[in-house]
């Protein structure tokens, strides 16, 4: 008489491969605060030898330290990960939703993190500089919760589109991820000789400037959904 095999709840794959991504230390703790510090430290020293006539908020854009990490570590998630993940007898679909739930994960306590220094800059008068880093204009300008979703969406979005290029560059290689960054030009190419063939410039700026802080976020959200399922479209046909 056979036993049938106890069944596993997705979820709980999730979290073992979410857990097993996070054995790597330095990616999803060190590079994020290293990046951090260092772009902080830099702006911080550009700020300080401005004139000290120079009066008014200075918008920095060491921001984008964590956001190239958030690329980075989504990107290494599939080109390190996935081939260790598959030997250990996980499906894909099973790899591909615990990576997505790690993403979302790293995003909402980045995210977090990212509020309370937003609070502190705030608190400080910009660190005693009058910079802005953490609490930028229109993108983070908001209450607290706004500026937390802004960061969560943005974090998540860069995370999931640099899984998607590890899928590309695991399924085509280098000669994928060449066409694969061609088609993208493309599109941008093709949108912008649109707008000028059709002197539609004023409609894109004006659509941009009226759009809210929470719209944006809305539209980004929505791209982050595409990203996800054009990944896990390319990650069903990978060969390991």
């Amino acid at each position: 008489m056979s036993t049938a095999a106890p069944t596993v709840h997705p979820l709980d794959t999730a979290v073992k491969v979410a857990r097993l991504h996070l054995l790597d230390r330095v990616a999803y703790l060190l590079a994020p605060a290293a990046g951090l510090l260092f772009a902080f430290t830099v702006d911080a020293i550009i700020v300080g030898m401005l004139p000290s006539g120079d009066r008014g908020d200075h918008s920095v854009g060491g921001l984008a330290a964590i956001c190239v990490v958030a690329f980075v570590i989504g990107l290494q998630s599939i080109t390190k990960g996935l081939s260790f993940g598959l030997s250990l007898g996980l499906s894909r679909r099973g790899y591909y939703l615990g990576t997505a739930l790690l993403a979302i994960t790293f995003a909402a306590v980045s995210g977090a993190i990212l509020t309370v220094l937003r609070a502190v800059e705030g608190a400080t008068g910009g660190w005693g500089l009058s910079m802005r880093m953490f609490r930028l204009p229109y993108i983070l300008d908001g209450s607290w919760y706004e500026a937390w979703l802004t960061s969560f969406v943005v974090l998540t979005l860069l995370y999931v589109y640099g899984c998607w290029w590890g899928l590309v560059y695991r399924r085509w290689t280098l000669i994928g991820m060449i066409a694969f960054a061609a088609g993208q030009v493309t599109v941008v190419l093709a949108g912008a000789l649109a707008a000028t063939w059709t002197h539609s410039w004023s409609d894109v700026g004006h659509f941009f400037t009226t759009l809210s802080a929470v719209g944006l976020t809305g539209v980004l959200a929505a791209v982050t959904v595409a990203l996800m399922a054009g990944g896990f479209t390319t990650l069903r046909r990978v060969t390991i």
